[in-house]
Formats: C-alpha cells, structure tokens, sequence
C-alpha cells in the first residue's frame, strides 16, 4: 500500500510505501504505484510518531476510582503522603499502567519512558508489575524503565543495594532525586548513580527539582561527570527548574557545559513551576523534550480528583 501525496517533515511531498504495517520506502510522490493501492491523502502531513519521555506507570491512577488529593509542600511531604496513598488506590498497578498504555497508544505514542518507584516499602514490587505490563504492550510500544529513587538515595537506608537489584532485574536506566535539596549530599548522590550507571552499563535519567544555583551547581556537576565517565547522550535531567530562574550569564554557563556533556534536559514540568527556557537551550544545542499533552492531562485529572 502507498500514502500518496503526503507532506512529509521537510515539507516535501512524497508517496509513501507501507508493507506488513510499517514503512518500507518513501518515493518521490506520483511513483509508479499501482492504482489500487495508492491512497492520495492531498498533501496531509505525517510525522513520526509521538514519545511520552516522562511518565510514572506505577503510580498513575487512570482508570481508578477518584482519590482526594493530599497537599504536600516540599519533594519531602509529597513524597511521603504518595508512600501512604500507593496503599490506597482500589486497582492494582498493572490494571492502571495497562490502562495508561492504551491511552498512550491510541493517542499515538509509540516509544514511553516510566520512572519507577524502588524504596524499602516497595522494594522491586512495582517494577515487577510494571515490567509484565512492558511485556504485554511490547508489539505496540517501546517502554523503558528507570529505577527511580524517589525516598533518596542516601536518605533511604539500602537505596544503593535495591537501585543494583532493579538494574538486574531489567531497568534501562538508572535515576535520582535532587542530590543536594533531598539527600543533602550532592557529590555523595551523583557518586552512587554514576556508579550503578557504569558497572551496568544503563543511562541515567534524575530528577532534579532545586532551583537557583543550587540546582545550577548540581547540573554543572552531572555534565562534568557525564564526560569524565564517556556516557555523552546517555544522560538526562528531568525537571531541571533551576534552568528558569538562573541569571543569563549563569544560564548561558550551564547550557554550554550541557551541550558539550550532551545532557538532556526533559521540561516535564506543573503548571505552577518555573519552566527552562526551551529556544534558548535549543539555541545553544542542547536537547531538550517537552512533554507537554500529558502534563496537563494528567494536571486536569489531578484537579479532578481534587472536586475542582
């Protein structure tokens, strides 16, 4: 089968070859298909398919009964209130994930990033759950998993240990959690995920909500140790508020030291919380993802629960 006449990214018009439910070829348009089976779609545009880069599949709560929601004025209380309210939810997670799944899927998302809870109340728990939903979906999207420390690193007696085991039980990458403003030890964090990244050969994926310097300090240091441990592109930072409230001289600092260490940034980000300037990152060539559609469905769902 051809989509004839189609828009391509570049702008151009090209016919396009499907075989056995995937691209084979694009040819310039009005090739020499047959007839029957030339779809002329008139110039429409087609675009690869969509990547959800930051999501947490096992702590969604799509498809269950509403919760209220608890309010949680620092990382800390949030954090605390979700290790009380994962207890609470009336489906399990692999009902809610396989739900997010299929929402994603049918909203044309074919490659998911999920961060994954590992704590001492959960252990491997939740990636188990969700790695059997990665395996069911598997012919329709790519999922990777990342060992979230969301209860530190450091601060969470046995981190280290259980972020190893998930690593070996299938995670993709290995994540963090605000080095300086969670775990109060920022060297002593990046030591221990940079580690666990190297000895297993997975990329990191950290959160990184502290603003100002702080936040800027600790992303100076992740590019340096992304170079001296040789993982350019394999890196990302989640978040990364700090990019939108820095003064531009420090800005600009930081940028170029992401873009030579190739350091992603990821701007999933609340509607509230200050956002990095995506064209400004972008204009001084570092990769940057925003993922915005689901941000804010999952902020609507949010307030939904809330009764608002």
């Amino acid at each position: 089968m051809f989509l004839g006449n189609a828009r391509l990214p570049s702008g151009g018009l090209a016919d396009i070859e499907i075989a056995d439910g995937v691209i084979a070829a694009v040819h310039p348009p009005a090739s020499a298909a047959p007839a029957d089976q030339r779809i002329d779609v008139e110039g429409r545009l087609v675009l690869p398919a969509f990547v959800e880069g930051h999501v947490h599949l096992d702590k969604t709560h799509w498809g269950a009964p509403r919760m209220p929601h608890v309010e949680g004025r620092s990382v800390r209380e949030r954090n605390a209130a979700e290790r009380v309210a994962r207890h609470r939810v009336a489906l399990p997670i692999d009902a809610r994930a396989s739900a997010l799944v299929r929402t994603l899927i049918a909203n044309g998302s074919t490659r998911v990033r999920s961060h994954v809870d590992i704590d001492n109340d959960v252990g491997l728990a939740n990636l188990e759950a969700v790695s059997k939903v990665r395996e069911v979906y598997r012919d329709w999207v790519d999922i990777q998993l990342v060992a979230f420390p969301q209860s530190g690193v450091i601060t969470e007696h046995g981190a280290p240990d259980l972020l190893a085991a998930a690593l070996r039980a299938g995670a993709d990458l290995v994540g963090g959690l605000d080095p300086a403003g969670f775990d109060g030890n920022a060297r002593g964090q990046l030591d221990i995920v940079f580690g666990l990244a190297e000895k297993f050969g997975k990329g990191i994926d950290i959160h990184l909500h502290d603003g100002g310097e702080t936040g800027a300090a600790e992303l100076r240091e992740i590019a340096e140790r992304t170079i001296a441990a040789g993982m350019q592109g394999r890196v990302a930072v989640s978040h990364a508020f700090a990019l939108g409230t820095i003064e531009p001289r420090l800005f600009e600092e930081i940028a170029d030291g992401l873009a030579r260490a190739e350091v992603a940034i990821m701007t999933s980000c609340p509607p509230a919380a200050p956002v990095p300037p995506l064209k400004a990152l972008r204009e001084r060539g570092v990769t940057v993802f925003g993922s915005w559609p689901f941000v804010n469905a999952r902020f609507i769902s949010k307030r939904k629960n809330r009764g608002s």
